[in-house]
């Protein structure tokens, strides 16, 4: 029997991709000015028009709470379907937390059905891309079980590299200390930070300037990367378009990839690294986490 795909918005995923991969969103929330808003798919948005609003305007996001995994997951088990869920990462959110204790909730009642919740240890296409790939898995006959054990095997390998214009909003969404974010404004280096073991965000390097900085990101993808011929990899960016290609041309000339995904970071993860973020992810090692 097949399965249902769930994930968040956080995964940064494109609304082609939503429908014709048949991949259910929960829709995440974020607060501009007071109101509250969600962002289905990326291509929803004018990025460009949001990064630039960023310093202008009152942006918050809150932790998707039980029931609103509750309210789409609920339709799906009653109509006979089990699922694999794929969520923002522990380490960063409290959104695989929530999911769980749906699923939980949603297995007493539905004792018949399975549910499975997969944290990603990621954001954006860290995320984005495990889901795709369960997709590939479930369109290739793979059970349940065995998507979860892909993806499982697949996360301890996802590299996710970024860099950041601004430490302040890492900072002030608690994802990176105030003493990193303090150095790092007050040298004014270009970070290089990873999502490590744990799905945290961690500095691994520094540069000056951008341009240095995504020519750091490329090398560390020639270094890391494995069977690039064979991958799907992604960029995610925060407005500055020019700089996704920029990465983008650099990673085709020695180890191009079979695909490069390349979108725009969506309200609730883009909030959190600011305008001109730029991030790159893709498969290494199983213990590339680490280094």
């Amino acid at each position: 029997m097949s399965f249902a795909i769930m994930t968040d918005t956080a995964a940064n995923l494109l609304s082609s991709h939503l429908n014709q991969r048949e991949i259910t969103a929960v829709p995440l929330e974020y607060f501009l000015d007071g109101t509250a808003h969600t962002c289905n798919a990326v291509d929803e948005i004018d990025g460009e028009a949001f990064y630039a609003s960023l310093g202008e305007k009152e942006i918050k996001t809150a932790q998707s709470n039980p029931q609103r995994f509750l309210d789409v997951m609920e339709p799906l088990v009653k109509a006979g379907k089990d699922i694999l869920c794929v969520t923002l990462s522990s380490g960063i959110s409290g959104t695989y937390t929530s999911a769980c204790i749906a699923a939980e909730q949603l297995c007493e009642t539905y004792p018949e059905r399975t549910i499975r919740v997969i944290d990603s240890l990621g954001a954006s296409l860290g995320e984005g891309l495990l889901v795709l790939h369960a997709c590939d898995c479930r369109d290739a006959g793979k059970s349940l079980d065995e998507t979860a054990a892909e993806l499982t095997d697949m996360r301890e390998r996802m590299c996710q590299v970024f860099t950041v214009d601004d430490l302040r909003f890492l900072r002030k969404g608690g994802r990176i200390s105030g003493a990193v974010a303090f150095v790092g404004t007050l040298l004014d280096f270009k970070p290089l930070l990873k999502g490590n073991e744990e799905g945290k965000i961690v500095m691994c390097g520094k540069t000056r300037g951008k341009k240095r900085a995504i020519a750091a990101m490329a090398e560390k993808y020639e270094s890391l990367v494995v069977n690039a011929q064979e991958q799907r990899i992604g960029i995610a960016y925060a407005g500055h378009h020019e700089d996704a290609l920029a990465l983008e041309g650099l990673l085709k000339k020695n180890k191009p990839s079979r695909e490069i995904l390349t979108v725009c970071y969506e309200p609730v993860t883009g909030v959190h690294v600011g305008p001109g973020a730029l991030a790159l992810f893709f498969l290494g090692e199983p213990c590339v986490r680490k280094k």
